[in-house]
């Protein structure tokens, strides 16, 4: 028999019926719908807070601090070679609002370095902050033109 579409239904055993709760003490889910008799579970509204443990000192709170976190620490976006190569026409412009654009980094705020990784073989004008030694030497080789940002 072919598959079409009115013929499709989930495998077999992957779906269950909802279970309908307080419905009568014939359907064993009556009365108090499988949450016990008395306590803070059987009420409506109950929620437990994420990590709580019934008052004992939760996990949390009983392992050591550890370390800071720097808040002026420099965060680079790493945008390879292969990427340019596969994004870029010969003798386009590259810069970080352009490789924002494209999809290639996530976001522009952040400083852009250019790694080595691949290779290049058209001639780009690339725009970064920053260039590794092999980078920079692959794009001069490919006849292209190296601008670092911030660096005038």
């Amino acid at each position: 028999m072919a598959l079409t579409l009115n013929n499709l239904h989930p495998a077999k055993g992957s779906t269950h019926k909802k279970k309908r709760v307080g419905r009568g003490p014939g359907s064993g889910l009556g009365k108090t719908a499988g949450r016990g008799e008395k306590g803070q579970k059987s009420r409506s509204g109950y929620s437990a807070k994420i990590g709580f443990e019934g008052g004992q000192m939760p996990l949390h709170r009983r392992l050591p601090k550890r370390g800071f976190t720097n808040i002026f620490k420099k965060r680079w976006l790493e945008v390879s070679l292969s990427a340019l190569e596969r994004n870029f026409e010969a003798n386009e412009e590259v810069t970080p609002e352009v490789l924002h654009q494209r999809g290639i980094i996530k976001k522009a705020k952040h400083d852009v370095v250019v790694l080595g990784t691949g290779e290049l073989g058209k001639p780009l004008r690339v725009s970064a902050h920053r260039f590794t030694k092999s980078a920079r030497e692959k794009i001069e080789k490919a006849g292209g033109a190296v601008t670092e940002i911030g660096a005038e």
